[in-house]
């Protein structure tokens, strides 16, 4: 699927969508930050729904595998659920953004009740989907041409509805592991109208289970990651900041695409490390990443006008690399120089999210758990963020909500990898 060119301004989390083929995203660059000094993104972006909250109640957790294989291990099962089941009784938000298509919704109440046949419940829409989708490009075009625009209109009506579903059916996915791995998602973010100073960070620290879901190579890239943002406050969790609202969403939304790249490039080392068949030369400290890109950059970090050079998203997330390496208390590790050495062309192609879908999830659920930002363009382009409302957390929760971000990130490769392998929406 390539994308559309965007036709307006609406404000977002620091995700681009817009004229660059297939699913390119905005700049995922973190400068080290003092305290609670953020840099700040990029915040173009297309349209996507306004979100709300989800509710759930309690469940029972089934264990999920972690790997691709392991989605499709278990014995598929029919599955009915009751539209109209009660959902009295406390409930709680697990996760900020509501499901809203009938597949989204009927998600959500399996979730509710019977929580370990999501996976059998999620087959079974991904085979109708495909099954609606075959019987669709068998009809036969009208040749009036009334009867062509009719036609062209509900196709068009039937492919916007399957992108929902099938954005949804990720986002059920992702929240099924979190449940799984014992992980709360932080829920949405309010501030008080009435007291500015009240702090936000009510959610409990999980950091020990969310640490453990990652490889220890990749572990090792999420807390240089992690001191690129907090700077000198990274072992300070108990001192509280006021920060930008905004900020603070962008940095989140940076660290999700960080997490998706991450478990991208992890999981081809894992591969090459357990066949015994990694390249030489990892630990060359000489490495220059700008051979790895395969351009000649000048002083300033372009690539001398070559339009056919990385994407902006390859060349930042390449530059957070650098910085990590590059001292300032940052550590090297393997699977930085594993990334450093890729030639250009594996850089461009692994820094892009495959599918527009898990862009607008992204989008989506940053935008359930911060709001819609309060930012405006002026006459002169730029973005106007003096609306913007600051908030009091703790760096100890801002350490939280970044190791959140990059771990639905890395959930959202896999359930990505997963549906497509049953309902193939992925772009090569």
């Amino acid at each position: 699927m390539k994308m559309g060119t965007a036709t307006a301004f609406r404000p977002s989390f620091g995700i681009i969508c817009g004229s660059r083929p297939s699913t390119s995203i905005a700049r995922l660059g973190i400068s080290k930050s003092n305290g609670a000094d953020f840099s700040c993104f990029t915040t173009k972006s297309r349209s996507s729904a306004t979100a709300g909250i989800m509710q759930y109640q309690s469940f029972s957790h089934s264990r999920w595998g972690q790997g691709r294989k392991d989605f499709g291990s278990r014995k598929r099962i029919a599955v009915k659920a009751s539209m109209s089941s009660d959902s009295s009784g406390s409930s709680a938000p697990i996760a900020p953004l509501k499901l809203e298509s009938p597949i989204g919704q009927f998600l959500s109440k399996i979730l509710m009740s019977h929580p370990h046949l999501v996976l059998s419940a999620v087959e079974q829409q991904l085979e109708q989907l495909q099954t609606d989708l075959d019987a669709e490009k068998q009809n036969e075009v009208p040749t009036s041409s009334t009867d062509l625009v009719l036609y062209r209109r509900i196709a068009k009506v039937k492919a916007n509805e399957r992108r929902m579903a099938l954005e949804e059916i990720l986002y059920a996915l992702v929240v099924q592991k979190f449940m799984d791995a014992n992980v709360s998602l932080i829920p949405a973010v309010t501030l008080s109208s009435s007291d500015s100073s009240s702090r936000v960070d009510s959610w409990q620290g999980q950091d020990k289970n969310l640490e453990g879901l990652h490889s220890p190579e990749a572990y090792e890239m999420i807390q240089n990651h992690l001191a690129l943002i907090l700077g000198n406050r990274l072992g300070d969790s108990t001192s509280v900041a006021q920060i930008s609202k905004l900020r603070v969403g962008q940095v989140y939304a940076a660290s999700v695409m960080y997490g998706y790249f991450l478990k991208r490039v992890d999981q081809r080392f894992q591969l090459e490390k357990t066949m015994k068949i990694l390249p030489n030369g990892l630990d060359n400290e000489d490495i220059n990443i700008q051979h790895a890109l395969g351009g000649k950059a000048g002083s300033d970090g372009s690539n001398g006008g070559d339009s056919s050079g990385p994407h902006p998203e390859a060349s930042s997330w390449s530059n957070d690399i650098n910085r990590e390496g590059s001292g300032d208390g940052m550590k090297s590790s393997r699977l930085r120089n594993y990334v450093m050495s890729f030639d250009g062309d594996t850089i461009q192609r692994y820094a892009t999210i495959r599918s527009k879908e898990a862009v607008s999830i992204m989008e989506k659920h940053t935008e359930a758990l911060f709001g819609r930002p309060d930012i405006t363009m002026t006459p002169e382009g730029t973005v106007n963020s003096s609306k913007d409302k600051l908030m009091k957390i703790s760096f100890g929760c801002l350490r939280r909500l970044v190791l959140e971000a990059v771990t639905f990130g890395s959930f959202l490769w896999d359930v990505e990898s997963y549906v497509d392998s049953r309902y193939h929406f992925v772009t090569n």
